[in-house]
C-alpha cells in the first residue's frame, strides 16, 4: 500500500475538505500517515487568503518537498485556495510540484496522488461551481468535536476579500444530505458540532425554496445527540427574529456567536461594500444580549482599510469600548491581488496599521480581563481535551471558547477526568487569556 501524508492549512472549511479528500484515499487504498517522512507522496491543502496565509503556504510547500531528498516521498501534491488562486505561477515557478487539485477538484485528489507517485506532471483544475459538497470523511478533529460545512463559496463580494475568486459562488447543500451527516456524526459520539461556511446566515437563499433556512436547520440538529451546536459565521444583517427565538430557546446551540463586524464606520463600511453602521449593530447587539441570556460575542475586525481616517478608528474604538465585545480578532488590512480595494487610493502605510492594530488588541485586554474575572467564583461546564504536562493541569473549553481562536480553563482534578466529557469546574482566578478553576463533583456526560 502506498503512504500519503496531508498537511492542511488555513481555515475550517479548508480542514472539511482535507477530511473529504483523505476518505477518498483511504478508499482508494492509501495508508495514510501522519509521518511525512514515512509518506510516498505528500499533499498540501493551501490557504491563499491573505499574504500571511500565501506564505505560511509556499515555505510548507518547500519543507515537504524536502522529503524527497530526506524521506521516502516520491511525489508532491498541492491543493486548495492558493492553487486556484495561482496555478499558472505555482506550476513554473514551483518544480517541487508534481501535480496540483484547484478547488473544484478535490475529487481528483485520487488522480493526483497517482500522477505524483508515478512521476508525472498534472493539474486539475475544474470550475470552482462544481466542487462535491458531499462525500465521506476522514475526520482530523478530536472524536468529540466536528466540523459541520453547510454549504460552499461566497457571493458577497466584500471589496477587500478574494474568497469568491477562490471558491465560487455561494452553494448551499441540501438538508436531507446534511441530515444524514449530522446523525453520522451524532452516532459516532460528536459531543460538539460546529455549523461552518463563509456566511451560514445566507444558508438555503440559493436553493429552490429561496428562504433563509438555518432556523430549521438548527432545530433538527437539536434533535440529535449533541451537546453543544457552535454557530461560525452570522452576517449582522441577515440575523432575523426567528434566528434569535431558536438561538435563544434550544438548549444545546451554545450562547456564543462570532459575528464578522468587520468596522463601524458607515463611509469605511460602503468602500467595504458591506451593510450597516456602528448604530445598527449597537442595536443588534443590545437585542442580542436581551434574548439570550449569557451570550458570549466575538467579531473580527480590519483597520488601515485605504482612507480610514482617525477619526474613522476613533470612531470604531469608542464602538468597542461601548459594547464590550468579549472576544474580538483584529486585522491589519492587506491588499490582495484582484480585490477592489487594493487598488484604492490613500493606501495607509503599514506602521500606522500596525500601530492601529496594537490600540485594539490593548482595548481588548481589557474588556477580555473584565470578562474573566466576571466568570470567578462561577461553575461552568467545561469540555475537557487533555492534560497539559507544563502545568500540571488538565485543559479544555466552556461554551464562551470556540476552537484556536479563544482559551482554555485550566484545572486541578482529584480524579482524571475522560477528554470528551463535560466536566464543572469552579473558576477560581485568571491567567491572561486563560481561566483556572479546581474540578467539582458531578461529570456531565
Amino acid at each position: 500500500m502506498p503512504k500519503i501524508g496531508l498537511i492542511s492549512l488555513g481555515c475550517a472549511k479548508n480542514l472539511v475538505d482535507s477530511e473529504h479528500m483523505l476518505a477518498l484515499l483511504r478508499a482508494a487504498g492509501w495508508e495514510i500517515t501522519e509521518d511525512m517522512a514515512e509518506a510516498d507522496v505528500g499533499v498540501v491543502n493551501t490557504c491563499g487568503f491573505i499574504e500571511a496565509a500565501k506564505s505560511e503556504a509556499i515555505e510548507t510547500i518547500l519543507e515537504t518537498a524536502q522529503y524527497k531528498q530526506t524521506g521516502k516521498m516520491k511525489g508532491l501534491v498541492v491543493t486548495g485556495c492558493l492553487v486556484q488562486r495561482y496555478a499558472d505561477e505555482m506550476q513554473k515557478e514551483l518544480p517541487e510540484i508534481d501535480a496540483i487539485c484547484g478547488t473544484g477538484s478535490y475529487e481528483s485528489i485520487v488522480d493526483a496522488a497517482s500522477a505524483a507517485l508515478g512521476g508525472h506532471k498534472a493539474a486539475y483544475m475544474a470550475d470552482m461551481a462544481s466542487a462535491a459538497l458531499e462525500g465521506d470523511r476522514d475526520r482530523l478533529t478530536p472524536s468529540y468535536t466536528a466540523y459541520f460545512k453547510i454549504a460552499e463559496g461566497c457571493s458577497n463580494r466584500c471589496g477587500y476579500c478574494i474568497i469568491p475568486k477562490l471558491r465560487g459562488p455561494y452553494r448551499s447543500r441540501e438538508m436531507d444530505a446534511l441530515m444524514q451527516e449530522a446523525k453520522a456524526l451524532s452516532d459516532a459520539g460528536v459531543k460538539e458540532l460546529i455549523v461552518i461556511a463563509q456566511d451560514i446566515t445566507k444558508y438555503g437563499m440559493d436553493l429552490p425554496e429561496h428562504k433563509r433556512l438555518l432556523p430549521e436547520l438548527l432545530r433538527r440538529l437539536c434533535e440529535l445527540d449533541f451537546t453543544w451546536v457552535r454557530l461560525h459565521y452570522l452576517y449582522p444583517d441577515q440575523i432575523t427574529d426567528e434566528l434569535i427565538d431558536v438561538i435563544a430557546s434550544e438548549p444545546k446551540i451554545v450562547k456564543y456567536l462570532d459575528i464578522p463586524l468587520q468596522h463601524v464606520s458607515k463611509r469605511i463600511l460602503r468602500a467595504m461594500h458591506r451593510p450597516g453602521d456602528g448604530a445598527e449593530f449597537a442595536s443588534l447587539i443590545q437585542n442580542l444580549r436581551e434574548r439570550i441570556p449569557g451570550l458570549v460575542l466575538r467579531t473580527s475586525l480590519i483597520v488601515g482599510l485605504p482612507g480610514e481616517t482617525e477619526e474613522e478608528f476613533a470612531e470604531l474604538c469608542s464602538f468597542l469600548q461601548e459594547t464590550q465585545i468579549e472576544r474580538v480578532g483584529v486585522f491589519e488590512f492587506s491588499p490582495e491581488e484582484g480585490t477592489e480595494a487594493a487598488e484604492l487610493p490613500d493606501q495607509i502605510d503599514a506602521e500606522t496599521k500596525a500601530n492601529r492594530r496594537l490600540i485594539v488588541e490593548e482595548l481588548q485586554s481589557g474588556v477580555l480581563d473584565d470578562y474573566n474575572t466576571s466568570r470567578h467564583g462561577e461553575v461552568m461546564d467545561v469540555l475537557c481535551e487533555g492534560f497539559d504536562d507544563e502545568q500540571q493541569l488538565w485543559y479544555g473549553r466552556t461554551y464562551a471558547d470556540s476552537v484556536e481562536v479563544d482559551g482554555h480553563v485550566y484545572f486541578a482534578a482529584d480524579e482524571a477526568p475522560e477528554e470528551g466529557t463535560f466536566v464543572p469546574v469552579l473558576i477560581t482566578e485568571s491567567l491572561g487569556p486563560d481561566l483556572l478553576g479546581v474540578r467539582q463533583k458531578g461529570d456531565k456526560k
